[in-house]
């Protein structure tokens, strides 16, 4: 099945369960193992050292939690997808894999030390409640890292990119995955997504501070940041 771009949890949830079995495959072979490296770049932007805690939300699987739980960190991933969590428990028992809505975290006040989504932003029903919901789950000082696909800043490959999202894009999924609904979907909600500087507006005004962005793939994907005010400091909100 695929969602609409209305994103109606439980229809997102059932969607991301049906492709749950080859969807780190299909990730790999979609972005030409580019979500290696866009990982990569996720975990050196958290900046999380031994013994912190991290919140990785849209964990799926767990592919972006293992390397913080390898080097030290007490990661806790984090998904609504049932599916998805049960192929990550059985090949990392030893990660807390929890299921969870964005929007309404099972998660004390100030639980973590920083907070990371990839790939998952784009797919909530209501991006500023998320992002709030992040930001009361962080301490204060606290990180926010978002990466999420965007806006390429160069013409002719913002053209290119298009035309493989729409046209290429689900062929080829469908050839990986044996599914092409989800990545249709994929593909729609990519281009209905806002641009860097759009997202980055949402981020402040959901509370956060010192938001910045870095393009990485020329735009294809972008690493958003903030930080959560310390006390008597607190950013101004809108929502």
């Amino acid at each position: 099945m695929r969602a609409s771009l209305a994103k109606r949890p439980q229809e997102v949830a059932a969607m991301f369960d049906g492709i749950a079995h080859r969807y780190d495959l299909t990730n790999d072979v979609l972005s030409a193992g580019q979500d290696r490296r866009w990982r990569v770049a996720t975990i050196e932007a958290v900046g999380a050292v031994p013994g912190q805690r991290v919140l990785d939300l849209a964990a799926g699987t767990g592919t972006s939690s293992e390397p913080f739980a390898d080097a030290g960190v007490h990661v806790v991933p984090c998904d609504f997808s049932v599916g998805m969590l049960g192929v990550g428990k059985a090949r990392r028992p030893d990660l807390p894999f929890t299921a969870g809505d964005a929007t309404r975290l099972p998660f004390a006040d100030a639980s973590f030390d920083a907070v990371t989504i990839s790939f998952g932003l784009r797919n909530v029903v209501d991006t500023a409640a998320a992002l709030r919901e992040m930001l009361r789950v962080t301490r204060p000082g606290g990180r926010l890292v978002v990466c999420e696909f965007s806006t390429p800043v160069w013409r002719p490959l913002r053209t290119l990119y298009s035309g493989y999202l729409m046209r290429a894009l689900p062929a080829l999924a469908r050839a990986v995955s044996r599914e092409e609904g989800a990545y249709a979907y994929l593909a729609e909600s990519i281009s209905a997504w806002p641009d860097q500087q759009g997202l980055g507006r949402v981020v402040r005004e959901a509370g956060w501070d010192e938001v910045a962005f870095r393009n990485l793939s020329g735009g294809i994907v972008a690493l958003h940041r903030g930080t959560r005010p310390r006390e008597g400091t607190e950013a101004p909100r809108k929502g």
